[in-house]
């Protein structure tokens, strides 16, 4: 007769204000997982105190326990919070003596401040969501910032990016715990891929900084508008009226870039909105947004997103059951 299976114990704890998004992520996906004819896992949802928690998204959540969930937890997860820079420190102390006890400790999104106050990421390599990523390097300069995954794990420490990469990094803990097969049917039930391809810059448009003048608005606009044409720095020149080294100056100025890192910024977002909304081969996809070739059109792809043209627009296409074909390999 075989052992009868313990359900693997995981405290979830919410930060105020919680992702409601980041709380559900567990339940949904560990409450699927079932071993043996019986659930693999155990997920109680907790707080710094019980009662009402504030949302996010302006809600209030009422949250039945407390930390000392923590303790019986195999695992701990903290969860996203709308206050990421303002770390609880009941939670901060609940997380180091998790950790003193030997238990596997992530968290979602911007939980990764409160692991990184607790000191627990130190010299190890983690993540968070990219818009707070550069906050989180200067107030912890001795975490190994990983600005490319959705998720990565450093000894019993788990960390996933923003948002929907909690649904990867909670499969890769059923895959570590049960393995894939049992990984594998969850991901079959919640309709996700079981392992995503790429990294959280996928997800990430790399923003320009807010532009701060308005001299260069209608070269700008002129540019957007002619962006299949093979524009120099000498025709944005004559557009706008002025010397080239004029207008390097005031484009730098209003834009934060020059005049040619802003053109190919421009060139490779069209191209991004062309392989989610249309079928057009990879050569016209790269002769539209002004790439040349669909050999150019890949390198700059997979250096902004991590994913080829082809795997880009599989992932990310608007099309429904449309199917995208493309003409060259380099696709």
């Amino acid at each position: 007769m075989s052992e009868e299976l313990v359900p693997h114990r995981i405290a979830v704890i919410a930060p105020s204000p919680v992702s409601m998004f980041n709380l559900a992520i567990p339940e949904l996906l560990f409450g699927k997982v079932r071993v043996q004819g019986r659930p693999g896992y155990e997920v109680v949802i907790c707080a710094a105190e019980p009662g009402p928690v504030p949302t996010s998204g302006g809600l209030d959540l009422y949250v039945r326990h407390g930390l000392g969930a923590v303790l019986e937890a195999d695992t701990v997860v903290v969860a996203g919070t709308g206050a990421p820079y303002d770390p609880d420190p009941r939670i901060v102390a609940a997380v180091r003596e998790a950790d003193d006890a030997g238990k596997r400790i992530a968290s979602m999104c911007t939980g990764a401040f409160q692991l990184a106050e607790a000191g627990l990421l130190q010299g190890r390599r983690a993540t968070t969501y990219w818009a707070h990523a550069e906050e989180l390097r200067r107030r912890y300069p001795q975490v190994d910032l990983q600005g490319d995954v959705l998720y990565v794990q450093d000894g019993p420490y788990v960390t996933a990016s923003g948002y929907a990469a909690g649904i990867d990094l909670c499969l890769h803990v059923i895959r570590t715990d049960y393995g894939a097969a049992v990984a594998n049917e969850v991901a079959r039930l919640t309709l996700v891929a079981p392992v995503r391809p790429g990294g959280q810059t996928q997800f990430a448009h790399t923003p320009l900084p807010p532009e701060r003048g308005h001299a260069c608005a209608d070269t700008r606009g002129w540019a957007m508008r002619n962006l299949d044409k093979p524009l120099t720095l000498t025709e944005l020149a004559r557009h706008a009226g002025v010397s080239v080294r004029t207008l390097t100056r005031r484009f730098h100025a209003e834009s934060g870039v020059s005049p040619l890192q802003w053109l190919l910024h421009q060139r490779i977002e069209r191209a991004r909105e062309l392989l989610e909304s249309t079928t057009l081969p990879m050569d016209q996809v790269a002769r539209a947004c002004g790439l040349g070739t669909a050999d150019s059109l890949r390198a700059h792809v997979v250096r902004r997103t991590g994913l080829t043209p082809s795997a880009y627009r599989a992932q990310f296409t608007r099309l429904g059951t449309a199917t995208a074909e493309g003409t060259s390999s380099a696709a």
